[in-house]
């Protein structure tokens, strides 16, 4: 079988095709070929040598974001059967409950290989079934980004019907979120540095937009929207840089969800203790949020944003592609 990895981790450009045997399922494991894979923000870093927690592993297999079909069980395999349809957890023994320790250790792509080959093993916990209506393509994209937006929106302080959201920027968790809360009935602000992203935001569902070039400024923009209130929910992908801008978006008790590290800077905790903020950090989300998500998925027949798909021998121009932030929605690597 044909398969990447990263033996230097020193850049996208170090990413290197090889071959290796399909490997056979152990007990508890099931074998999936694997049809596509997608990319997050967090892929970069890895190729770049940074993981979450130190030194990417040598020769890691990227990506944690992928879909396929069973084509061959171990033993004791009851959770699925030959022929599923598939999608891999990102933390592999995030089956539920609060996140520990133990469950980053198992994290796709980054503690351990990932996703990016024609055959990949997982344990029979480690995935679950894809919606029915769900191409590979659109399934590989729902691991991270999705399950994120589904636990900053769902899995504290649920989102209500008539409530407000911002999203920052049009990434893929961004994505994400617009749609899950448009099916939820409630309104979405979108900011963007880019007019026809905003336009883009809209065309799924957005209710206003915000060009952050125009209005550097934005969380007034945001407070004039709402008559002075604020949002209810920031999906904040932005981090330090933004952060505290969108803690003055927020209305008072509103939540703030801290998912992305894409600015630098200081963080002041005045204005959150000022605003009695809802700070949370999240990281992913466990199999049970990821079949919470499936369901509302398949009941509101969404069908996620995809930019681009890329083939599989140019999985290096799909990582260039998304460094490149033109991209609204997930760039996708099909593999077979």
């Amino acid at each position: 079988m044909k398969l990447y990895r990263f033996p230097q981790a020193a850049g996208i450009d170090t990413l290197v095709l090889q071959d290796a045997p399909v490997p056979t399922p152990g007990r508890g494991q099931i074998l999936v070929k694997m049809r596509a894979a997608s990319l997050n923000y967090r892929d970069l870093n890895v190729a770049a040598g940074r993981a979450a927690r130190g030194t990417v592993p040598a020769d890691l297999i990227p990506l944690s974001d992928g879909a396929g079909e069973v084509v061959a069980l171990g033993p004791d395999v009851t959770r699925v059967a030959v022929g599923d349809r598939v999608a891999g957890l990102f933390m592999q023994n995030w089956l539920g409950g609060e996140m520990e320790p133990y469950h980053v250790e198992s994290s796709r792509g980054g503690a351990i290989d990932g996703v990016l080959a024609e055959y990949v093993l997982f344990d029979q916990d480690g995935v679950v079934h894809l919606p029915n209506h769900l191409s590979f393509e659109e399934g590989a994209t729902l691991p991270c980004a999705g399950v994120t937006a589904w636990n900053a929106l769902y899995a504290a302080r649920p989102l209500g019907v008539g409530e407000t959201v911002l999203i920052l920027g049009t990434g893929g968790v961004s994505i994400f979120a617009l749609q899950f809360a448009q099916a939820a009935g409630a309104r979405v602000i979108a900011t963007s540095s880019s007019d026809a992203k905003l336009a883009r935001a809209k065309a799924l569902g957005a209710a206003e937009g915000i060009n952050y070039r125009q209005h550097p400024e934005w969380q007034e923009q945001v407070m004039a929207l709402t008559s002075g209130r604020g949002v209810d929910h920031v999906v904040e992908v932005g981090g330090a840089g933004t952060l505290a801008r969108s803690v003055e978006a927020a209305r008072i008790g509103g939540q703030v969800h801290l998912i992305g590290v894409l600015t630098g800077g200081e963080i002041n905790p005045t204005p959150i203790l000022r605003r009695n903020t809802r700070l949370r950090g999240i990281y992913v989300g466990s199999r049970q949020m990821f079949e919470a998500m499936n369901r509302a998925i398949a009941l509101h027949a969404i069908r996620p944003v995809i930019d681009r798909v890329f083939a599989f021998a140019d999985a290096t121009a799909a990582y260039h592609h998304l460094k490149g932030q033109t991209h609204v929605g997930k760039v996708v690597i099909r593999i077979g």
